[in-house]
């Protein structure tokens, strides 16, 4: 059964725009991902239709054209949560360049921060550089679901070098009830003990995902406590936003 701890809640990476990746393939299964979170207690999602060179090549146009799409039914409907736009920008040339250049699409409304993507196998060779090459443009790099690349299940102190430039950790709350495996479940709880998140998200990608977020939030709030669960749905998303987050 669905539950709702809390309200307020801010979800920075959601797939519910129809039609443009491995997220909802329909209008109706986005509604459907939208009612559920609502919920759940999220009153804002931002979608984020992924960027990625050979797999989702869609340019800033195509995935404003289907979030267009997607918002006309979307505000149709009464008691969904306030929708707004970003993207998932894999760390490859062709989405970093069309980022940096202005092609991408950071979070609304202060556009300060961009949601980016490594390989689950490995962290590019020049991440590092590329993330301090953001932070030049005044764009604080807010890195997805780092619970599921595999050099952090082997050392989480792997992540510390980009933490020390400046980007923030999303941790997909459904990892720490073992959506992923064992691998990510057992990083994302170590990554929360430590301390290292900024925010949390549900990564939801069709409507019976948002079981597998409310599990995750009932998981996040027995391990972190209810005030910590608060900072990473509401109020560090919020920050994030806004491009509030103090260095």
């Amino acid at each position: 059964m669905l539950f709702r701890h809390m309200s307020g809640y801010i979800d920075l990476h959601c797939h519910f725009v129809a039609g443009i990746d491995d997220g909802a393939p329909t209008i109706q299964e986005g509604l459907e991902m939208l009612r559920g979170l609502a919920s759940l207690g999220f009153t804002r999602v931002v979608a984020t239709p992924h960027m990625r060179a050979m797999m989702f090549e869609n340019s800033r146009s195509d995935i404003e054209a289907a979030f267009e799409a997607t918002l006309r039914d979307v505000q149709k409907h009464a008691g969904l949560p306030d929708v707004s736009l970003s993207c998932e920008h894999h760390l490859d040339d062709t989405s970093f360049t069309a980022l940096l250049e202005g092609r991408g699409l950071p979070y609304p409304p202060a556009r300060r921060a961009a949601l980016i993507e490594f390989p689950n196998e490995h962290f590019p060779t020049n991440c590092g550089a590329r993330l301090f090459d953001l932070r030049l443009k005044k764009i604080r790099p807010v890195l997805a679901h780092p619970e599921r690349y595999r050099p952090v299940w082997k050392d989480i102190e792997v992540l510390d070098p980009l933490l020390d430039g400046g980007t923030v950790l999303l941790l997909d709350v459904a990892a720490l009830d073992g959506k992923y495996g064992g691998g990510p479940r057992a990083a994302a709880t170590a990554l929360l003990e430590a301390g290292y998140y900024y925010a949390a998200c549900s990564d939801a990608h069709r409507a019976k995902d948002v079981r597998d977020v409310a599990r995750g939030i009932k998981r996040l709030i027995e391990l972190a406590g209810k005030e910590e669960a608060e900072f990473l749905l509401s109020e560090g998303p919020r920050n994030i936003l806004e491009g509030t987050v103090a260095d």
